[in-house]
């Protein structure tokens, strides 16, 4: 198709401009076919400054910030929703009403690229099992004419924008949240491999808004999750980690396409690997049912593995200072991913934690912390608040910032210790998200003398 004569003259109103990069990408992207923009963003000027920098000397775009008005809503010819954005927003009820089309980026690329389609979820492992599944396509094809995307929920980076590249031989692996997740379902489209890696509790923040009970917000929270193989053909495939099994066997899962289990004792023992912990091998278990169903050589997959640093933010070795190794987990922002990077470290002299509270239940992670950890550096946070009674038997200490906590936890290390900074809550509050909060991290480690 002609993207550019697609969207040339259309009236598009550009839900949440955000700071992540994704949004200026898309509306950049939009701006150069020739749409007629409206960029809409509760936040003000100043906060979007780095974005808005971005998208100067174009005629065609209308900013419309720290406000939403109805009347933006009506008589245009799409929205293009971001994904932070609920679907029962007023703005959106604004558009249904007056028969406006709703899309999101990563659907609506989805929806009109040739590429096959790498679709990724998951509660956790979704990033890793991306990044990974992108790290052994790159290296198989290099030097062929396939090109091979990375995009959906990948910091900085504009889905929209590969459709003035992808052509049909290409392959594009979309990382999918929750709530990208809610644009295919409203297209009626699924990716043609789709990867779901596990159902944990988690957002529940989100979907308990006005009332909702916990098992009903979790029963919202799968729905869209499902959306990623709801909509498959039987020339389609889902692959699902071993933790689903049960799931697929009670048809829970019910899809057109064919099932694959990504099974751990599958991984031949003699592979290596970068990735530490258990529930790495299940995430590398599901990569490689994908490079498997895309014809990729197992002497090749099992290279493309042992040369995966790994994704940032995910149990990332940041350095090794005075004997100390410093890991970043940002991304762990639920009990489950804390618990999972303990288990793979097995022994921490310091976990760095806390953060803004999501609704979860934090019991497990609090009866995990005695055995794998001897001290505990506290952020300030709603979730710290509900937490920092229950933990016993560590040595504990609360700060008001990073680099406090970071230097606390140091003065308690020594030569071979392991530092773990794994909030296990959202970063709401002290940052501007969990990318935000890794970037500090990462800078205060790499200026330490």
């Amino acid at each position: 198709m002609n993207y550019k004569e697609y969207f040339k003259n259309k009236k598009i109103t550009i839900l949440g401009l955000g700071v992540l990069g994704r949004g200026v990408g898309d509306t950049k992207f939009l701006a150069e076919c020739g749409a007629d923009l409206i960029v809409t963003d509760l936040k003000k000027a100043e906060e979007l400054k780095e974005s808005l920098d971005q998208l100067t000397g174009f005629s065609n775009i209308t900013f419309v910030l720290g406000e939403h008005r109805l009347e933006d809503f009506k008589g245009r010819d799409m929205i293009l929703k971001s994904a932070g954005v609920p679907l029962d927003s007023p703005y959106i009820a604004e558009a249904q009403k007056n028969n406006v089309p709703v899309e999101m980026s990563s659907s609506l690329f989805a929806r009109l690229s040739p590429a096959t389609i790498v679709g990724v979820t998951g509660t956790r492992g979704k990033s890793t099992v991306a990044f990974l599944i992108h790290h052994i396509l790159t290296t198989a094809y290099a030097g062929s004419d396939t090109k091979i995307f990375l995009g959906g929920n990948i910091r900085g980076v504009a889905t929209l924008p590969f459709l003035a590249e992808a052509n049909a031989d290409d392959i594009a692996v979309l990382e999918l949240d929750s709530w990208q997740l809610q644009g295919f379902g409203s297209a009626h489209i699924s990716p043609h491999i789709a990867v779901f890696t596990n159902l944990l509790k988690d957002h529940l923040n989100y979907y308990m808004k006005g009332g909702i009970p916990e098992d009903e917000a979790m029963k919202m929270y799968f729905e869209d999750k499902a959306n990623i193989f709801k909509y498959q053909t039987d020339e389609d495939v889902l692959v699902v980690g071993e933790s689903l099994t049960p799931m697929l066997e009670e048809k829970y899962l019910q899809f057109s396409g064919r099932a694959i289990i990504a099974q751990t004792e599958k991984i031949p023992k003699s592979w290596k690997s970068n990735l530490l912990g258990q529930h790495n091998q299940a995430n590398i278990a599901c990569a490689i049912a994908v490079a498997e169903m895309l014809g990729i050589e197992p002497k090749m997959i099992r290279s493309a593995v042992a040369s995966f640093a790994g994704a940032p933010g995910r149990l990332e070795l940041v350095r090794e200072w005075n004997g100390v190794k410093i890991y970043n987990d940002t991304n762990s922002t639920t009990p489950d991913s804390t618990i999972a990077g303990l288990l793979a470290l097995k022994k921490v002299k310091v976990l760095i934690m806390g953060g803004a509270d999501k609704k979860l239940d934090m019991t497990k992670l609090v009866d995990s912390i005695p055995v794998y950890v001897e001290n505990i550096i506290l952020l300030p946070g709603t979730g710290t608040d509900t937490i920092k009674n229950q933990i016993k038997n560590v040595h504990m200490e609360e700060t008001s910032s990073l680099k406090e906590a970071l230097e606390k936890a140091l003065t308690l290390c020594g030569q071979g210790d392991m530092l773990l900074f794994s909030p296990g809550f959202a970063s709401f509050g002290l940052f501007k998200n969990e990318y935000d909060r890794g970037d500090q991290f990462n800078a205060i480690v790499k200026s330490l003398n």
